[in-house]
């Protein structure tokens, strides 16, 4: 009964993670020294969630539910990942962490992919949360006519 209200439990938690990986990478945008590394300060790496099935496959489950079995599923975050794109160079020979050419090695996200990424999770959210309102819906109509 309560089986469609983890699915989109699981799927709301999961996009707010992603919502929230998204905002570090625009936050971080500008930072050159995220990390030391062997002596030097590297900038930081765009960060990107790795989302999978959480459970078994999708195949595996309809022919259960087919065979009328008990079918709980959902999404989990399996894990978070660097991008590894190199870093951008920028001319600034005034930056001190320029190097002797006067480039300064820049965090590789680009804002325009972020901003794409946020609309796509937030618009996963909103998708989940209607689905989960119209699930309630129903239990409390289903409710009703017990009355």
């Amino acid at each position: 009964m309560f089986s469609g209200l983890n699915i989109t439990s699981s799927a709301l938690t999961a996009q707010r993670l992603r919502m929230d990986v998204i905002s570090s990478n625009i936050a971080n945008i500008d930072s050159t020294r995220a990390e030391y590394v062997n002596g030097n300060w590297v900038p930081y790496r765009r960060k990107m969630v790795v989302l999978e099935p959480k459970g078994e496959q999708f195949s595996t489950l309809l022919n259960k539910a087919m065979n009328k079995d008990t079918v709980t599923s959902g999404v989990k975050v399996s894990r978070i990942v660097e991008d590894e794109t190199p870093y951008k160079l920028v001319y600034n020979p005034d930056h001190p962490d320029a190097n002797e050419n006067g480039y300064v090695q820049m965090p590789n996200v680009d804002p325009l992919k972020e901003m794409v990424d946020l609309i796509s999770a937030t618009r996963s959210y909103e998708a989940n949360v209607t689905v989960f309102n119209a699930s309630k819906s129903m239990l409390v109509k289903a409710l009703d006519i017990g009355k």
